[in-house]
């Protein structure tokens, strides 16, 4: 439960320490170039709901400017951004259709800017507000770009407010994002309950079973992950009520879905290696290799971070995977697979009986581990731009919630469940770990499950909770007809016992009653 407590109070701490916004869909800036064509921003409309709002300030002196509207159609927007053969002004207009009315002159000839004329003298500007509607026969992504051909550079002042109805779960979203936030609040409510099933798990289990990490492991990685879909859904309802939300929060929530991401990879891998199921301790060259791979691991999360935030060209629509770096992060988890493979199958070689939980646990993470890098591989190339955002976070999360589920019904403390996986109790770690070799931790001795003594699927016996399971005492003799094992005997032919100081729990026995001889 202690864990339980830190991840609900860092959520306090953390909401007090983001402060700070960005822009979102709202955005307004200000443009002062010597080009003669620069990009503003994007969106995605609608098929007949899409809307925009603007305010555009400029001096009348360097009029006139032309605000372009340009569509995601590979005659459009992919043929002149960035097109080594399009690099002229009047080359990028002219791909615009004008009975489509793609283009604002920002002049008071031109009726539909709205431009009139305000100030005297040379304080004259140009102030221009107006608004724009958008019909298609699909969602497209349009991109609002400024241009002043063969003119002596660009300067505006901009504003502009771009739109999807009315309603509070669709106005300020772009078409790609609908039902990302009902989605994030949905998942929300399942891994709270998932985490308060593992603190539960954890806390009937607390002192019988060795779940000092693995355990901990999984309720850190489930709090987590709670703690960035609660981010994550303040971010969006914020966004959803003006437009421009709190970045921080986005930034945070990404963050803490990586970070939950690892804790639960390091966990799974120190599963296959059989940690708290067949060992009590890692060896130290096995250590230093997860400690490296976990480091390579989180320093390429950063740069993708980093390149994802600088790098990213705002006029494409870009997926983080599509990177340099996520094509590492792929590469490196399935690298991970391959070490999680060798390592089920090594402790399936030494401890055999164990098979009744590392098959299902080898099968079902088997197709979470290829689940993230074929998502990935799908959105970089097989979903629509207009769509892929609202798909991937739908199935990154379920990929997510599965690998949660699965790790629950396969640990849990039932006597119905036959994969249960824990044997040694805490109460037998400190003999393991202190034998006289040093290795004594880094195997257990071969049992197949501890799970006898639940008495149901949400009853477990407190009574047994704290105890150490002794079976039925048998004789000598039907041990050695049982295992055929040498037993110790002394030269009276008694048994051998070492035993630990029961005085103190134990009454003293009662005094022989003395009895009389017959005469």
């Amino acid at each position: 439960m202690e864990v339980c407590e830190r991840v609900f109070g860092l959520a306090v701490v953390t909401s007090v320490l983001c402060v700070g916004s960005v822009l979102g869909k709202y955005v307004k800036g200000i443009v002062n170039t010597k080009e003669d064509w620069v990009f503003l921003t994007r969106f995605c409309f609608l098929t007949d709901f899409g809307r925009l709002d603007f305010r555009f300030r400029y001096p009348k002196s360097r009029c006139c400017q032309n605000i372009l509207l340009y569509f995601d159609d590979s005659s459009q927007w992919p043929a002149v951004y960035k097109r080594p053969d399009k690099q002229d002004c009047y080359q990028k207009e002219a791909v615009l259709r004008p009975e489509n009315n793609q283009v604002i002159n920002l002049t008071t000839r031109y009726t539909w800017s709205g431009c009139m004329v305000e100030g005297e003298g040379a304080e004259e500007t140009l102030s221009c507000v107006g608004g724009r509607s958008f019909r298609s026969v699909r969602e497209r992504w349009w991109y609002i770009a400024l241009s002043k051909c063969g003119g002596d550079g660009l300067q505006l002042e901009y504003e502009m407010k771009l739109t999807n109805g009315q309603s509070f779960w669709t106005q300020h979203f772009s078409a790609d994002e609908f039902g990302i936030l009902e989605t994030d609040i949905t998942f929300l409510v399942i891994f709270s309950v998932v985490f308060m099933l593992s603190c539960y798990f954890a806390y009937t289990l607390k002192g019988r079973q060795l779940l000092h990490t693995t355990y901990k492991m999984f309720m850190t990685a489930a709090g987590v992950e709670v703690l960035s879909l609660l981010f994550f859904c303040i971010y969006w309802g914020l966004y959803a009520r003006d437009g421009v939300g709190n970045g921080s929060l986005k930034i945070l929530g990404k963050l803490l879905f990586s970070v939950s991401f690892l804790v639960f990879l390091l966990m799974l891998i120190l599963l296959g290696k059989g940690f708290t199921v067949t060992r009590a301790r890692i060896s130290h060259s096995g250590s230093v290799k997860l400690s490296i791979y976990m480091t390579v691991y989180t320093i390429t999360y950063i740069i993708l971070f980093i390149y994802e935030a600088e790098f990213f060209d705002p006029g494409w629509v870009l997926y983080a995977y599509d990177s340099p770096a996520g094509y590492g992060l792929m590469g490196l988890q399935l690298l991970a697979y391959v070490w999680f493979c060798y390592a089920v199958l090594v402790s399936l070689k030494h401890y055999p009986e164990k098979q009744p939980f590392y098959i299902p646990f080898f099968t079902a993470y088997t197709l979470w581990f290829f689940a993230v890098p074929v998502m990935a591989l799908i959105a970089n190339f097989g979903i629509p731009r207009w769509a892929r955002e609202k798909i991937v976070n739908g199935i990154q999360l379920g990929i997510h919630l599965y690998a949660h589920l699965v790790f629950l019904a396969i640990t849990r403390p039932s006597a119905a469940n036959k994969n249960f996986p824990y044997h040694v109790r805490t109460s037998q770690i400190g003999i393991l770990l202190s034998s006289p070799d040093g290795t004594g931790g880094e195997s257990f001795p071969h049992h197949a499950y501890g799970n006898s003594s639940f008495l149901g699927d949400s009853q477990p016996n407190f009574t047994e909770l704290f105890s150490i399971h002794s079976g039925t005492v048998k004789s000598v003799e039907e041990m050695v007809a049982r295992k055929g094992q040498a037993v110790p005997r002394n030269s009276e032919h008694k048994i051998i016992t070492t035993t630990a100081d029961l005085t103190s729990i134990l009454p003293p026995p009662p005094p022989p009653v003395p009895t009389r001889k017959r005469g």
